[in-house]
């Protein structure tokens, strides 16, 4: 899965509110990925990962803690890709994810969920980058 079909997919899943739900987007992207190769998901899971890479820089996080940081970097992702890149360019744009504690959390299992209903096996997690806080040390160098 590259980049634009990830995007694609959680456009495709995302609920027809105003604010997504993050615990919505993370069933319809279950039950899709579990209904197709576990190459998707696998795709998926790297494509997330990749993802909340990106935000784990400290102009986003310094104020939060590791936990927190990880969700409220995942709650970005149902806003949909126009949001997600303008939060990338322009760190007051996270602002409100974290002030509002808006976290999404769920997304983060849509993975292993997934990957369990399609082969009935635990998945260990290996991808290419961790979304884990402070996995991005570029992002947190002093520059």
């Amino acid at each position: 899965m590259n980049e634009n079909a990830f995007w694609q997919l959680i456009d495709e899943c995302a609920p027809a509110t105003p604010e997504p739900e993050a615990e919505q987007l993370a069933v319809a992207l279950t039950n899709r990925l579990t209904a197709g190769p576990v190459a998707a998901e696998i795709g998926f899971a790297d494509q997330l990962s990749w993802a909340l890479y990106r935000l784990d820089r400290k102009e986003f996080g310094h104020d939060l803690s590791g936990d927190g940081f990880l969700y409220t970097r995942a709650a970005v992702v149902p806003a949909g890709r126009q949001t997600y890149e303008a939060v990338l360019r322009d760190p007051q744009r996270f602002v409100p994810y974290a002030s509002d504690r808006i976290w999404a959390e769920s997304l983060l299992y849509v993975p292993d969920e997934a990957y369990r209903r399609i082969t009935g096996e635990e998945w260990g997690r290996n991808t290419r980058y961790s979304y884990e806080s402070y996995s991005n040390t570029a992002g947190w160098a002093d520059a």
